[in-house]
């Protein structure tokens, strides 16, 4: 069983982190669809950490918006370690954004397959240091539970990179 989507108050740490150093993020979403920015536009004073957010749903929008190379995507899958951390690259790039996250994953309850089962999730952070891709297997939550899972794993990845980043 995964762990709840985080509290606001990491979407606030992020934020405040972000802010006090005069940074920005930006999102790339999936399967979330757009819950990462509300996650972290729900917090009060993010406009001044939070550039905007792409939601690259289908692939050929994941190609035309955040710059993912079709054969990406051909040759690993949408869900996959290699199209997470370029849809991550590709936000950051193209926004012009100190950070990104991208969050790609089958949150079911169908498009699962043996090699990918629904509730694998790919949350890759992007900085202008490196760009870090984590796995997920939160298996069949559903739907709802997959997606909140995510966000919370999303939130918990940026902060992590943004606190290393400070050290």
């Amino acid at each position: 069983m995964a762990a709840p989507a985080k509290s606001p108050s990491t979407g606030k740490q992020i934020i405040d982190v972000l802010a006090a150093a005069n940074k920005t993020i930006v999102t790339a979403e999936s399967c979330t669809g757009g819950m990462i920015a509300a996650a972290l536009t729900d917090i009060p004073g993010s406009s001044a950490a939070f550039y905007g957010g792409y939601v690259t749903y289908a692939n050929t929008a994941k190609s035309r918006m955040i710059h993912v190379q079709a054969r990406l995507i051909r040759d690993y899958g949408a869900v996959s370690n290699q199209v997470a951390r370029a849809m991550a690259d590709g936000a950051r790039n193209t926004a012009r954004a100190d950070y990104a996250v991208a969050v790609t994953g089958i949150a079911g309850p169908d498009g699962g397959s043996e090699k990918k089962p629904v509730g694998l999730v790919y949350v890759a952070v992007s900085s202008e240091l490196a760009t870090v891709v984590i796995e997920h297997k939160f298996g069949d939550l559903g739907r709802d539970g997959i997606r909140k899972a995510s966000v919370g794993a999303a939130l918990d990845l940026v902060l992590q990179v943004l606190t290393s980043d400070q050290d």
